[in-house]
């Protein structure tokens, strides 16, 4: 059954036929393995068993609280005695209506879910004492780490709260590994209500498939970046407001009877690209910040974005009015054009013929990227979900102790074997919350379709993986030449032990349609947690190889992925003191041929690259946030490409190009891109704010160069790329070893100096190319 509308949920209340929701009823033996009985502990929790009535009249505000704060004898989730890892919970909702008198706190590793065929309602009542309808991240946690939250399924509602008084539907001040998706936000017409805020800097990466209905303002935005994807505003007075965003961009953005559809007109919003988006009734779809001289914030790019009257403005000039079609882009800003090597200021904007690769875009009809919503399996019946610990004939614990690797294969393969090999719904298998630990490769044939409970953990273990100089799948989706389904969500993927050959995730198959192969809200992790010997054995980058990579796109491949975020911890979330350098080699690794989407993605504090587009073809990145590893940069003097020096891949940079005792150039580069053809990305952000062993914070460029361009590239489409503390946007050479014969080998095209951007928190200056296209024909 596909989910009601928003305007049938609003006039329909609560469904008087509620399908059932497989999750409602399935066997919840979640656990958590890292805390003193832990085998106890309550992971999913249905907010009627704590006293909620949902029908709309009965107050359940305590009984909401209740089961969300409920902890175990040590104390309650609140208190923070259980660190960011140790207190995973699903707070339930079943269809209903659930009225609350004042603010509901979520706690660190809270999911907040409701039933997705039937959305249940959170509504503030009338005489509402509070801020906040939902107060989405843990109090006693900053913005910056504020991880591991997800809301999702739900309706949250301020229609009977007067219309001017002060209120945001949600608080979401949250970073990255965080979820917020199919929610819709419906306030009063007319109203001074506001959907959703963040308060302080945040480092959220997504946010997606979300309704605002009413309200002066749907989302107030504060952030360091952001992707927003298929996001709709009805009769709201102002869709987005930007505070501050140093890069970002919405894709698939709807604005209907809006007054202003994108506020980006303050000083610190510095670019933001607009792409598949359309405003009907709209009087001004963006107004924008005025460029200057000394800062190119206020940077856009505008691609299929299709209005009726709507115009992009200044506070004093028309910068462009009607549509912009499929074939151009609009661009406003530093812009690096074919062959040139100078930028040429765009201040005013201007219309550029552009090109989308065919592999990329839904039809050649249908010009827009294709955006698939994370599945929740609504329409799957409970016979058709296998919890993977209730196969009594392979029994898997999930306890981060017990060897799953052979029970949950036999599973998967039993199972696959009944299964068409491209579109099957026969079954999908469900993982409660625990850390399963594979010692070996785990096969996902065609077929699979695996979902976490509160960001379930599959840890690699075990000598297999000890090899630098033989990387090793922990988990490898299909085998070259396969095409099928294979769908991951809600999942972390970590390491039990350091090891220097592990590869987290291998995808080699193939879809017959985009989504097939699909990976949601799936994050990669290495040290820094409870439940891994990483945690205590890393203080030191050069003894601690702690995992070679963490996601490999293979060349036979194509993938969907939305919201992921690999981390190499350079702090403890749970409460350890000790100093956190783990050494893990890279992040992303792609060479997919056959079509591959990225949206919202986070790849930081990784040795050699966070992501390497290396002879791949038809690439799309909605954005890629990155950080370098802290340790890096002046006053280290284990340089790049050590401590991996000795077991590089043909793919891997050798940083030839830098000096022997370059400190700021033998950095972990953010992005390099060599012999690839039908790439269009639009949101690069790639931020240094601490560096060096002492971490010192960056007052002045703490790196040379944050990418590096292979001149043999082609049909390349670089929109939005910004930076704090680089000194090189973007330099070129020759397939990524820096042979090209140029003083230094290698050519800084894009520097800091000539791109300069507007100052962040006064503290870090950053740098802005709207459109980067030297290598786009």
């Amino acid at each position: 059954m596909r989910p009601l509308t928003l305007l049938g949920l609003l006039c329909l209340g609560t469904s008087a036929t509620t399908s059932p929701f497989w999750y409602e009823s399935i066997n919840h033996n979640g656990i958590n393995p890292t805390i003193t009985n832990g085998h106890n502990w309550t992971v999913f929790r249905n907010v009627k068993d704590y006293g909620a009535i949902g029908d709309g009249i009965a107050d359940d505000t305590a009984a909401i609280q209740r089961a969300i704060a409920t902890g175990d004898s040590t104390g309650n989730r609140e208190s923070g005695w259980f660190g960011s890892t140790g207190q995973p919970a699903v707070v339930y909702f079943p269809s209903g209506t659930y009225l609350v008198k004042s603010t509901i706190r979520s706690a660190i590793g809270t999911v907040i879910m409701g039933n997705p065929t039937d959305r249940p309602v959170i509504r503030a009542a009338a005489d509402f004492s509070g801020t906040y309808l939902l107060f989405g991240r843990d109090r006693q946690r900053s913005g910056l780490v504020g991880f591991y939250h997800g809301i999702k399924n739900l309706v949250l509602d301020s229609t009977l709260v007067p219309a001017t008084k002060g209120i945001a539907l949600l608080e979401w001040s949250v970073s990255q590994g965080t979820q917020l998706s199919n929610v819709a936000f419906k306030m009063p017409v007319g109203s001074t209500h506001v959907g959703l805020l963040t308060a302080g800097m945040c480092s959220g990466l997504i946010m997606n498939d979300l309704e605002f209905q009413g309200g002066g303002t749907g989302i107030l935005l504060t952030a360091t970046q952001y992707h927003l994807k298929s996001i709709s505003f009805k009769d709201v007075k102002t869709g987005i407001k930007f505070s501050s965003l140093v890069q970002g961009t919405g894709q698939g953005l709807r604005f209907e009877n809006c007054d202003v559809g994108i506020d980006a007109a303050a000083a610190m919003v510095g670019m933001f690209s607009l792409i598949d988006s359309s405003a009907t009734n709209t009087s001004t779809l963006l107004t924008a910040a005025t460029i200057t001289n000394s800062s190119f914030a206020g940077s856009l790019v505008l691609e299929n974005v299709q209005v009726d009257s709507s115009t992009v403005k200044t506070a004093n000039t028309t910068l462009l009015t009607g549509s912009i079609s499929p074939d151009e882009s609009w661009i406003r800003g530093n812009t690096y054009s074919p062959s040139s090597s100078n930028p040429q200021l765009l201040s005013a904007g201007q219309r550029i013929k552009t090109t989308r690769p065919l592999p990329l875009i839904i039809s050649n009809t249908t010009y827009s990227y294709p955006t698939i919503p994370p599945p929740t399996y609504a329409e799957y019946t409970l016979s058709q979900i296998i919890n993977i610990k209730d196969v009594s004939s392979h029994p898997v614990k999930g306890d981060g102790v017990t060897d799953d690797t052979a029970n949950i294969q036999a599973i998967l393969t039993s199972y696959s074997q009944s299964n068409t090999s491209t579109s099957a719904k026969d079954t999908a298998f469900y993982f409660p919350h625990g850390i399963y630990i594979l010692t070996d490769t785990l096969y996902l044939p065609p077929g699979t379709r695996m979902i976490g409970e509160a960001l379930t953990q599959l840890s690699a273990s075990g000598e297999k993986f000890m090899d630098a100089d033989k990387p090793r799948a922990m988990m490898q989706v299909g085998k070259p030449g396969e095409v099928g389904v294979a769908q991951l969500s809600d999942f972390v993927f970590t390491v039990a032990d350091i090891l220097p050959g592990v590869v987290s995730v291998e995808v080699n198959m193939r879809g017959e349609k985009v989504g097939d192969v699909g990976i949601w809200n799936c994050h990669f992790r290495v040290g820094g947690a409870r439940g891994s010997k990483t945690r205590t054995a890393c203080a030191n980058p050069q003894t601690c190889l702690a995992a070679r990579l963490s996601l490999h796109l293979t060349p036979s491949s194509s993938a969907y992925i939305e919201n992921t975020w690999s981390w190499t911890a350079d702090h403890d979330l749970d409460g350890g003191t000790g100093t956190v350098y783990p050494g893990t080699a890279a992040g992303f690794l792609i060479e997919a041929q056959h079509g591959t989407w990225i949206l919202g993605s986070g790849v930081e504090h990784h040795v050699l690259y966070q992501i390497n587009i290396h002879n791949a073809k038809n690439v799309f990145i909605g954005l890629q946030e990155g950080e370098s590893a802290y340790w890096q940069g002046p006053g280290n003097k284990l340089l790049a490409p050590k401590p991996w020096a000795k077991s590089l891949l043909p793919s891997d940079p050798d940083f030839s190009w830098c000096a022997p005792d370059s400190e700021m150039c033998r950095m972990g580069l953010y992005q390099i891109i060599t012999n690839s053809t039908d790439l269009n990305i639009y949101s690069s952000g790639f931020w240094n704010f601490v560096a060096g062993p002492n971490r010192a914070m960056c007052a002045t460029d703490c790196q040379e160069s944050a990418a590096l361009y292979g001149s043999d590239n082609k049909r390349m489409h670089i929109y939005g790329f910004s930076t704090i503390n680089n000194k090189n946007l973007i330099v070129e050479g020759s397939a990524g070893k820096g042979n090209t014969s140029r003083v230094g080998d290698v050519l800084a095209v894009a520097t800091r100096e000539a791109n300069s951007g507007q100052m962040v928190d006064g503290l870090f200056k950053t740098a802005i190319v709207a459109a980067y296209l030297r290598y786009s024909t």
